[in-house]
């Protein structure tokens, strides 16, 4: 059995993530209204199947019969189901064997192995592992094959009502502690020098990056996650963009504030341009990041967005570019006048001669469209060497300088300036 799991597992379980994920879209049978539990039967003999169809169709439940370990591969692959009764001797891929793929792309499915000849140490070696939920030993009685369908069920809808209210304590949670972020003192702007690509090296920009001092929302990441989750991107914008002004306003008159701007905030030009009202008296010293991983293709407002920044005074950057999986079209959507290579390409530039070629060719987009090229997450000497040769115009990563709360030596920057 080892050995056949083993060729199987090599075959089907490749794509185990992806259905995984597709898995979790779909809404499951006994949650639509209308619609009673899915039950998935794979049963070999004819008779048994059609006991299988006749007790839990007359039960009110959904029944797909499948006679074989691959048709109850297929059947898992394009359905979903409330519980799941397989036959341990099924033609190859067997019964286990199903039960452990479903376990891994339907976790919620409850499990049921039926067999009149069990491998006991391996039945048990399955259910600790939590393959199979519940043994069903043949021959049983219809009774007995009702008993168990009506605990199965009701036990995967009270373990659904279980996770339904700890999702649901855990979005209170997540919710209060976003209010508390926009409410109280928890949010702070660190900033990271950009600097010039020549021996220099002088600073000409800071990029303002967002970070928490709250225990349950401790990371720019989940901040923003949680913003998106209850619809709070403008509440957190607008605090971004007053404590952004707070910085900007201590540069040198010749060095610039970066920061990121969400693509949700250009959905309502009117509302973005008000929230920006703190930054709007230090504009053409502001370059607003819009990062190319988001997806702004769905935005119809998004020329206004830009012709209303552009008027105000504010620059236009492209961060990210080459870390999602949108097109080079966004350049020309944007018409930037920053190009930020994200840091994926940059690693390791000098010993990957792709990635240098992808390099020049930006370089040179960027010298035709009159914009500038910033390098991101550059940490090492060679690294940014092989990032000027390309054409870079200008660096930031760790070599340069790390985030912080404090500006370099005043007389550092303005010396860097001059």
């Amino acid at each position: 059995m080892e050995r056949r799991y083993t060729a199987f597992s090599r075959l089907r379980f490749q794509g185990v993530a992806r259905r995984a994920a597709t898995a979790q879209a779909r809404p499951r049978p006994a949650d639509c209204a209308g619609v009673r539990e899915r039950i998935l039967a794979v049963e070999d003999d004819p008779a048994i199947q059609r006991i299988l169809e006749r007790v839990l169709t007359h039960r009110g439940s959904e029944v797909v019969v499948a006679a074989t370990g691959e048709d109850a591969l297929r059947a898992i692959d394009a359905d979903l189901f409330d519980l799941a009764l397989v036959d341990y001797g099924i033609p190859a891929p067997n019964g286990l064997e199903v039960l452990q793929y479903l376990s891994t792309v339907q976790p919620e499915c409850v499990r049921v192995l039926m067999s009149g000849q069990l491998d006991l140490p391996v039945t048990m070696a399955a259910v600790n592992r939590g393959d199979v939920s519940r043994v069903l030993q043949k021959p049983f009685r219809m009774a007995e094959l009702s008993a168990l369908v009506d605990s199965a069920i009701a036990s995967r809808e009270r373990a659904a009502r279980r996770i339904g209210a700890r999702r649901d304590r855990n979005d209170r949670r997540r919710y209060e502690a976003l209010v508390d972020c926009l409410r109280g003192d928890y949010l702070s702007l660190a900033v990271q020098p950009i600097c010039t690509a020549t021996s220099d090296r002088r600073i000409v920009a800071f990029e303002a990056l967002l970070r928490s001092r709250h225990e349950e929302l401790d990371n720019p990441g989940a901040l923003l996650s949680a913003a998106e989750q209850f619809d709070r991107i403008e509440d957190l914008g607008a605090i971004v963009a007053r404590l952004a002004a707070e910085w900007v306003c201590r540069f040198p008159l010749d060095v610039r504030l970066f920061m990121n701007l969400h693509p949700a905030e250009l959905g309502n030009p009117d509302a973005m341009v008000r929230r920006l009202q703190p930054l709007v008296p230090y504009a053409p010293r502001v370059v607003l990041e819009i990062t190319e991983r988001s997806s702004i293709a769905g935005v119809s407002s998004l020329p206004d967005a830009i012709a209303r920044l552009s008027e105000l005074g504010f620059a236009i950057a492209v961060d990210d570019l080459g870390a999602g999986y949108s097109s080079l079209s966004v350049l020309a959507d944007l018409d930037p006048q920053f190009i930020k290579v994200d840091m994926s390409i940059v690693r390791h530039i000098d010993r990957d001669p792709r990635k240098r070629r992808l390099m020049e060719l930006l370089c040179r987009f960027a010298d035709a469209t009159e914009s500038l090229v910033i390098a991101e997450g550059v940490e090492t000497e060679a690294e940014a060497a092989t990032a000027i040769d390309c054409g870079v115009h200008l660096l930031q990563g760790y070599l340069l300088g790390r985030p912080g709360f404090e500006l370099p030596e005043r007389a550092a920057v303005a010396e860097a300036v001059a």
